[in-house]
C-alpha cells in the first residue's frame, strides 16, 4: 500500500445488509460473457460442489496413456503430463462439440525436454535453457520441461500442478481451434489470451472435481488448494503493465479466470474478450510516486493511517468501529485478534511487521523461506479482524465458516475502497499479498473470530475478490 497522498472526500462504500441497504461498491458484470464467478454458495460447497478430502492426483486404476510423445524419457513428470495431455483431450471431445457445435482435433505433436541438456526444436525455436512448458501454433505442439519446471511444481505443490500447467497450454490449442468463436484477433493483448486459457484450464478441472475423469482426481479442498498455489507462484512480478508483450496476468486476475471457467464452463471462457477483460484487470505498473514499490512500512503511524481508512470505509454501517492497539485485552487469534469484549482489535506489531516484509521472488521460486508476504498481507489480516467488529456490531455472527467467508468478503471491498487517491491506497501486487496469506493454512483474512477457517482455498480466495469486484452487497447476501 501507499501512505500518503492527495486527500480528498470519499463516499464511503461498505456497511451490512442485515442493517440496511447495501452501498454499491467495484463494478458488476466485469467477467467473461456474464459477471464472472457466481455459482459460490458458503463454506458448506465449493461452487456447487461438495467440499471433500482426498489425495489429488493420478487414479489408482488410472490407464497408460497411448499417445505418443517424443523424446520421452519416462519419468515420474513426463508421466503425469502425458495422462494430463490425453485426458484434456478427451474433456475438450466432448466439449467442442457441445458447446462450440464442432469437433475436436487432437494436437498434431507433443515433446518432453529438459531445459538443462536438451536442444530439440518446435516450430517456435529451440527448447534450449527454456524452462517452460507451452503451445505452438505453428506446428500445433504442446511441449513441456521435464528437468526443471514440472518436478519444481510437482514437488512443492502436489501433481495437480502439473496438470494445470498443461491444461492451461492447451487451453491454447483450444484457441487455436476456435478461431473467431473465441474473439481472439491479431490484435489481441496477450494478457486477454492468457485469461481465456486459464479458464478454459479451471472447465477442465470442474469435469475432473465431478469425477469424470479415468485419469485424474481432484478435491475441492487440498487439491484445488495446490491448483490455487501453483497458479500463484506464476503470477506476473508485481509492477507489470497488463499492457506489456507478455503479460500473464497478477495472481488475483489469473485466479479469477481459473474460477470463472470451473463455475461457468466453455463458453464463459470464449467470452472473455479484451473490452471486459481490460474492465477488470487489476495488473498494472507501480504509480510514479511509489518509491517503496508498493510496500509500506507497517508501524504506528501506517496502523494509524489503516484506522483511519477502515473508519471511513465503514462509517455507513452506523456502529462504531473497534480501536486497533499494540497488545490489547485479547490474543485469540495473533498476530491479530478482535476482542468482543471491548471492541478492540489488538496486534502483535513486530509479528505483523514481520509478515509486511517484501516477498523474495528469488527465494520463492526456489522453495525457500521468502521473507515475508508483503505489506498489504498484514494490512488485510488487521482489516479483517476490524470487519468482525463490525459484523458484531450490526448483529451478525462473527463464529462460523460463513463469516469467515463473510470477512474475506468484506477485506475485498474495503481494499476497493482504498483503490484511490487517500491517506493510504491500493498499489500494484497489494492484492497478489492478500491472496498469498489466504492461501497459508495459518491465514487470519477469511478466519472467524476464533481463527477457524474454510478449508477450501478456491473459497476463501473467491470471497475476496468477489468483495472487491461487486462490493459489501455480496458479503452479506452471499455469505449469509
Amino acid at each position: 500500500m501507499i501512505p500518503g497522498g492527495r486527500r480528498r472526500a470519499l463516499v464511503a462504500l461498505l456497511t451490512v445488509a442485515a442493517v440496511a441497504a447495501v452501498a454499491v461498491s467495484g463494478c458488476d458484470g466485469k467477467g467473461g460473457s456474464g459477471s464472472g464467478p457466481v455459482k459460490d454458495t458458503g463454506a458448506g460447497s465449493v461452487a456447487g460442489l461438495p467440499v471433500t478430502h482426498f489425495e489429488s492426483g493420478l487414479k489408482p486404476d488410472a490407464p497408460t496413456p497411448k499417445i505418443d510423445v517424443r523424446n520421452a524419457a519416462g519419468t515420474e513428470d513426463d508421466k503425469l503430463a502425458t495422462a494430463a495431455i490425453d485426458d484434456v483431450q478427451t474433456y475438450w471431445g466432448e466439449r467442442l462439440p457441445a458447446d462450440f457445435g464442432q469437433q475436436f482435433e487432437p494436437v498434431k505433436s507433443l515433446l518432453s525436454y529438459d531445459s538443462q541438456t536438451d536442444t530439440e526444436q518446435t516450430g517456435c525455436g529451440s527448447v534450449k535453457k527454456l524452462v517452460n512448458a507451452f503451445y505452438c501454433a505453428s506446428d500445433d505442439s504442446v511441449a513441456w520441461d521435464r528437468g526443471v519446471l514440472l518436478p519444481m511444481l510437482r514437488q512443492r505443490f502436489g501433481p495437480v500442478s502439473v496438470v494445470v500447467v498443461l491444461a492451461h497450454e492447451f487451453g491454447h490449442a483450444v484457441q487455436y481451434r476456435l478461431g473467431d468463436k473465441a474473439g481472439l484477433t491479431k490484435s489481441t493483448p496477450t494478457v486477454v489470451k492468457e485469461q481465456q486459457a486459464d479458464c478454459f484450464a479451471g472447465g477442465y478441472f470442474r469435469w475432473v472435481a465431478e469425477d469424470k475423469s479415468k485419469y485424474y482426481r481432484v478435491s475441492t479442498s487440498e487439491g484445488l488448494n495446490q491448483v490455487m498455489a501453483a497458479m500463484f507462484l506464476i503470477r506476473d512480478q508485481a509492477g507489470t503493465s497488463g499492457a506489456d508483450r507478455g503479460a500473464h496476468g497478477t495472481a488475483f486476475d489469473r485466479t479469477y479466470a481459473f474460477q470463472a471457467g470451473f463455475e461457468k464452463g466453455p463458453k464463459e471462457c470464449a467470452g472473455m474478450t479484451t473490452e471486459n477483460v481490460q474492465a477488470r484487470l487489476t495488473e498494472r505498473p507501480f504509480d510514479k510516486g511509489d518509491k517503496g514499490k508498493g510496500d509500506a512500512k507497517f508501524d504506528g503511524k501506517t496502523v494509524d493511517l489503516l484506522k483511519k481508512s477502515l473508519d471511513e470505509a465503514f462509517k455507513r454501517a452506523g456502529v462504531a468501529g473497534p480501536e486497533i492497539t499494540d497488545g490489547g485485552s485479547c490474543r485469540t487469534t495473533p498476530p491479530a485478534s478482535y476482542c468482543p469484549d471491548d471492541n478492540s482489535v489488538s496486534i502483535d506489531m513486530a509479528k505483523l511487521a514481520q509478515l509486511a516484509q517484501p516477498i523474495d521472488r528469488a527465494a520463492e521460486m526456489k522453495g525457500e523461506d521468502p521473507g515475508g508476504m508483503g505489506d498489504f498481507a498484514a494490512f488485510a489480516e488487521v482489516a479483517s479482524r476490524y470487519a468482525l467488529g463490525i459484523q458484531k456490531g450490526v448483529g451478525a455472527s462473527i463464529d462460523n465458516a460463513n463469516a469467515g467467508l463473510r470477512t474475506a468478503c468484506l477485506v475485498g471491498a474495503w481494499a476497493a475502497f482504498t483503490n484511490r487517491p487517500g491517506d493510504l491506497r491500493l498499489s500494484a501486487g497489494d492484492l497478489d499479498e492478500a491472496i498469498a496469506d489466504l492461501l497459508q493454512p495459518e491465514s487470519l483474512v477469511s478466519a472467524d473470530v476464533n481463527g477457524k477457517r474454510p478449508d477450501s482455498g478456491f473459497d476463501r480466495v473467491e470471497s475476496l475478490r468477489r468483495g472487491y469486484l461487486e462490493g459489501s452487497s455480496v458479503c452479506s447476501k452471499q455469505y449469509a
